[in-house]
């Protein structure tokens, strides 16, 4: 009797992200590397700093996490700590090397190729309108040195094709949300009584990451318009900003808008699918995105949705079938759409079951993973062998 065929070796793959803060390019992240097949794949995890809330859902028993702390890109320390990450990929014979976002990109590309890994793929998840043109110019020059890009909506391929990276060395893979977390509307625990929000009445909830590019003052004054005409409504502002300033002017303008206490800000919160799942109408109302982890969380929680039709949010949204979409930087418009739903709850509830059918059949965690690990393989299958030398210092040219 034949012994049984040994099993085949594990692949060496180190992921690449900034820190670990509330994000939805954070979140991916922690969703990929600990669902990744570990019969296939030996996980490693790397980032600048180890902070943020998203750190403590490492597991470190199933995964390795090193960190690499620079304080600015254009430094003698990065370029020490780039060896560092080099000899470490050396070391640990990584064969693929995954970049999350702009300064993980240019910070882990040349370090992977230092390194000798033999596939580096770079991922791009938002259009770049928070990056200057020297960033995006950076950017692309970095990306030229990975085999490939990965983005998360076609409207993130359309604009680097827009911006001269070459169409055939982009992928596209959606964003996967764990279903298993979002339930119908109504069930969790009641946030509400944590607030003292009153009970029945509806809420209108913003969950997001307070920064600019979010379009939370357009939400205010959409609140405001709404506020005399739907009088029991509530509105909840779930996330923090990495600037207390501008949290601060965010309250000032609520506060001048005499929202007073009609708009809640929760700051940071774990419990986001409890707050969905109590949610009348789910908001989005950014100036600039990729693909949405929080319009697909809501979808799933059953939730209905009002966005605005920027990035790849049109990809999800089906306009008046799966949620409504407005332009953005129009809190006429987004007021329109809300009020929309806050007067017909029966449309609503109907826009929130086909937003979550949508996502179950489309945008599943299983789905996402899977599909990265088919491109890992690929791209392994087809890289070229690189013959590599020892990496004692940054001066050597560890790959030709």
């Amino acid at each position: 009797m034949s012994a049984p065929a040994p099993a085949p070796e594990r692949i060496p793959v180190l992921t690449f992200l900034t820190n670990f803060l509330i994000g939805g390019t954070e979140r991916q992240v922690v969703n990929l590397v600990h669902n990744h097949d570990r019969q296939r794949f030996e996980v490693h995890l790397a980032c600048f700093r180890r902070r943020g809330p998203l750190l403590e859902e490492i597991d470190r028993d199933r995964l390795t996490l090193s960190d690499y702390p620079i304080a600015t890109l254009p430094s003698p320390r990065t370029l020490w700590q780039q060896g560092r990450l080099a000899r470490y990929v050396r070391k640990h014979g990584i064969r693929i090397v995954h970049s999350f976002g702009f300064y993980a990109n240019v910070f882990a590309i040349p370090a992977a190729r230092l390194g000798g890994a033999r596939v580096v793929v770079a991922s791009i998840r938002d259009t770049g309108d928070h990056l200057s043109w020297l960033q995006r110019t950076l950017q692309k020059l970095v990306c030229r040195a990975a085999d490939h890009v990965l983005v998360n909506a076609d409207a993130v391929k359309t604009r680097l094709v827009e911006q001269g990276y070459r169409a055939d060395r982009i992928s596209v893979i959606h964003n996967g949300i764990d279903i298993s977390r979002f339930r119908e509307p109504g069930a969790g625990k009641d946030v509400r009584r944590e607030f003292g929000l009153p009970q029945g009445a509806p809420v209108v909830v913003v969950v997001s990451r307070l920064n600019r590019l979010k379009g939370i003052e357009y939400f205010l004054d959409a609140a405001a318009l709404l506020a005399q005409r739907f009088g029991e409504t509530r509105f909840v502002i779930v996330g923090d900003s990495i600037a207390q300033a501008y949290r601060d002017e965010l309250q000032a303008r609520a506060e001048s808008l005499g929202l007073g206490g009609r708009v809640l800000f929760t700051g940071f919160r774990s419990d986001v699918a409890d707050w969905l799942s109590g949610a009348s109408v789910s908001v989005l109302p950014s100036l600039s995105e990729g693909l949405s982890n929080v319009v697909l969380e809501a979808m799933a929680a059953g939730v209905p949705v009002v966005a605005t039709a920027v990035g790849g949010t049109p990809e999800m949204v089906e306009n008046g079938v799966t949620g409504l979409l407005v332009p953005p930087r129009d809190a006429p418009a987004l007021a329109e759409a809300i009020g929309a739903l806050l007067a017909d709850p029966e449309r609503g509830s109907a826009i929130g079951r086909s937003g979550r059918r949508w996502v179950i059949e489309r945008y599943s965690l299983e789905a996402m993973v899977r599909n990265t690990e088919q491109l890992y393989e690929r791209l392994l299958r087809e890289a070229p062998e690189r013959t590599v030398a020892p990496v004692d210092s940054l001066g050597e040219r560890g790959w030709r």
